[in-house]
């Protein structure tokens, strides 16, 4: 907290940053202003609420904290940017960036709002860095819409990809330097993304679906055609990296590509050992590297699902109620700060305490336990909690009054 400190102008919410950020790493079985101002002691969620609506600090420049906080305690050469997106379903229609579409977090189109993040991933751990929120043209051409949200006046349509690249540029022109960016077949579709990394000599494994047309020596044909031509002895067991169950070894294979720009393009093959279910990627580097170098950049992508996990399940990324987008940008970079605090403190433990062979390393899960029950224990009387219980009757009461109006009225 000491290192985002000088972003706030005042006194005042700087502290209770920090109260919101202890409250996203407690175990409160649902995080919002609500219930973590009871945590931490507060009389009402009206402080917590103006620090996310109106308090004066500029969360983005608290983002850039966070990515340096990232890089100095987790980064090193061989680490990867991963990029995705994530979805939180909401209800209603006046939420920044809300409409019916495509979340993998239900698997299928419901009213969402959608997400893109880019995770650093290396050899010591993973936490995610920047995040854009997506903006559907649904948004972008009603421009009272827009304002009503928060939204500058020049809001315009931006695809994910276009999200991604913005933010790999931003984490590249900080002074940052990374050789590889992975992401899944939203980003290995989009031939400007591909462009635009090439150009910057940053080498990528990016998934493609198995209709992708890439050209070789002998033509163009599709993705799946050539995994098709693929002779067995050209097949090699390699693990992708480490799972909860043991390595994820499958088959692959990689086909050279034929382009005439600088670099060498190939297309790399992954097959399961299990089910022969095929999954396909775009790879390019500045110079040759080996099979073995490509697989590990392939399998760096699952970094990002877990980072995900965490920081949905123990810093409440998800929980946010809020409806303005900088109501948003602010909750989801004190989130991200949550779990790179759990991620750096599990690096380092691993590095100076390495477990015992009858221990499991430490985890995040099992820091945040530790953190706050021994480090941060909320203790309020009984006072406090019945002055809660109270507010709380009090404003659903409000609310019931309000509610039954309305329908009058509409009744009426």
């Amino acid at each position: 907290m000491g290192r985002i400190a000088g972003r706030f102008s005042r006194y005042e919410p700087r502290l209770r940053a920090g109260r919101l950020v202890l409250g996203l790493l407690s175990d409160l079985p649902r995080k919002n202003c609500w219930t973590i101002a009871e945590w931490a002691g507060e009389a009402g969620p009206h402080g917590m609420q103006h620090l996310l609506c109106r308090a004066s600090w500029d969360a983005d420049a608290v983002r850039d904290d966070v990515r340096e906080y990232v890089v100095e305690h987790l980064g090193d050469e061989a680490a990867v940017l991963v990029v995705d997106e994530t979805g939180d379903v909401k209800k209603g229609s006046h939420t920044v960036g809300v409409q019916r579409q495509y979340t993998g977090t239900a698997g299928r189109i419901e009213n969402s709002q959608v997400a893109v993040y880019l995770v650093y991933a290396g050899e010591r751990g993973h936490a995610a860095v920047d995040r854009e929120l997506y903006i559907p043209r649904s948004w972008t051409c009603d421009p009272d819409r827009c304002r009503a949200a928060g939204l500058g006046e020049d809001t315009a349509f931006a695809t994910k990809p276009e999200l991604a690249r913005t933010m790999i540029e931003r984490f590249l022109d900080a002074g940052h330097q990374v050789g590889w960016v992975t992401g899944d077949e939203v980003y290995g579709g989009n031939p400007k993304l591909r462009t635009a990394l090439e150009e910057r000599g940053i080498g990528y494994v990016l998934a493609v679906a198995c209709s992708a047309e890439p050209a070789t020596g002998a033509g163009t044909f599709r993705a799946d055609a050539l995994a098709a031509k693929v002779p067995k002895r050209a097949w090699q067991k390699l693990s992708a990296g480490r799972g909860a169950k043991g390595q994820r070894f499958y088959d692959w294979a990689v086909i050279d590509l034929a382009e005439p720009a600088p670099g060498r393009r190939q297309l790399l093959i992954r097959r399961n050992r299990t089910t022969g279910e095929l999954a396909y990627y775009r790879c390019f580097s500045a110079q040759p590297v080996p099979l073995t170098e490509l697989v590990r950049v392939a399998g760096s992508r699952w970094r990002v699902e877990e980072t995900f996990q965490t920081e949905k399940g123990l810093a409440g990324l998800d929980e946010h109620q809020v409806r303005r987008y900088p109501s948003w940008a602010r909750w989801v970079t004190l989130a991200m700060l949550a779990h790179a605090f759990l991620a750096v403190v599990r690096a380092d433990e691993h590095t100076r305490n390495p477990a015992p062979a009858n221990l499991v390393p430490l985890s995040c899960n099992e820091i945040q336990r530790l953190f706050i029950t021994l480090v941060v224990p909320p203790l309020h009387d009984v006072a406090h909690r019945l002055g809660w219980s109270d507010w709380r009757r009090r404003h659903q009461q409000r609310s019931r009054v309000s509610h039954y109006r309305r329908q009058a009225a509409i009744q009426a």
